[in-house]
């Protein structure tokens, strides 16, 4: 799959496809079914099927600290959308000088001008431009104008809930992983390169792959039983997401301790799939108290997974 990276590097050959716009933020199952439309107009018009998302996503712009957590990094996104069919991913650097123009300016520079857009497909939800002004209705008018067309996939719904990302995120916090796999039609994980930490998992006798989680905090915290997919095939372990009370760690990071494991996976890309829940995360009185703790996870984790084979 194609990535254009921001506005700049769109270039004439990209000009003419059938395109949806949105956060597409854990390319869930409301998401599949948008794709699915997407790449089913794209191959009736002749024309690259195209997604375009912005980075960073608006509410993280606006709202900063107080943005929801994300889902999945650009990265996953890709690998997901590519997956669906999806052949051109559009990176659009989100500023608060790009959000100020109009949503006239919007439509007009970049959908029709720059990338020449023959069908539009969004969800019924979607606004854009300075304030939100933009709506279905103007985009339809502007297709009337403009020579494309617009269509308004239904949103995809389980249980006469909506499938959305909030609502994805609103099950992890409650720990409801079931109905999380549901909405996203596959279990949650979490994707990262496993990179040096200060060893203290090692020398507590449980070694660790430690996983940053960049500048977005985690939708879910706790110690959960996991699944970790690594190039030297799929093991079982235990991992521990958020911060460290106990040895006064203040970022957000994923450690997992994969059983009987000992190749050296530095710098490697991990896929950790959550499978249960076992605590929350809490400060213990000393290293030692700690270690016993890890140790009962360790085994409760074990009885977990092998009962789920």
């Amino acid at each position: 799959m194609q990535l254009v990276r921001g506005i700049h590097n769109i270039q004439p050959d990209d000009h003419g496809c059938v395109l949806s716009i949105g956060n597409f933020d854990g390319v869930h199952k409301g998401h599949q079914r948008v794709i699915s439309a997407l790449v089913a107009k794209a191959k009736m018009l002749n024309c690259v099927a195209a997604v375009l998302v912005f980075e960073p996503q608006p509410q993280e712009l606006f709202a900063a600290d107080k943005a929801p957590a994300r889902l999945c990094r650009l990265r996953d996104k890709y690998a997901l959308l590519a997956e669906l069919g999806v052949q051109r991913l559009i990176c659009v650097n989100f500023t608060r000088k790009f959000a100020s123009q109009s949503a006239e300016q919007f439509i007009e520079n970049l959908l029709v001008e720059k990338l020449g857009i023959k069908h539009l497909i969004v969800g019924d939800d979607f606004h854009f431009g300075k304030n939100r002004k933009g709506d279905f209705t103007m985009l339809t008018e502007a297709g009337s104008k403009f020579g494309f067309e617009v269509t308004d996939t239904a949103s995809c719904k389980m249980s006469n809930c909506r499938v959305s990302s909030t609502a994805i995120r609103q099950a992890l916090a409650k720990d409801n992983l079931l109905e999380v796999e549901n909405m996203l039609g596959r279990p949650y994980s979490i994707i990262g390169k496993v990179f040096h930490g200060d060893k203290r998992g090692r020398q507590l006798g449980f070694p660790t792959a430690n996983v940053l989680l960049k500048r977005q905090k985690s939708p879910l915290n706790g110690v959960f039983a996991v699944k970790i997919k690594t190039k030297n095939g799929i093991f079982n372990g235990v991992a521990n997401i958020g911060a460290r009370p106990t040895i006064n760690g203040d970022r957000q990071q994923l450690e997992v301790h994969i059983f009987n494991f000992e190749d050296n996976i530095y710098g490697q890309c991990i896929e950790v799939v959550i499978k249960k829940k076992l605590r929350q995360v809490m400060k213990f009185d000393s290293l030692e108290a700690l270690t016993a703790q890890i140790k009962l996870d360790s085994e409760q984790a074990k009885q977990v997974l092998n009962s789920m084979t």
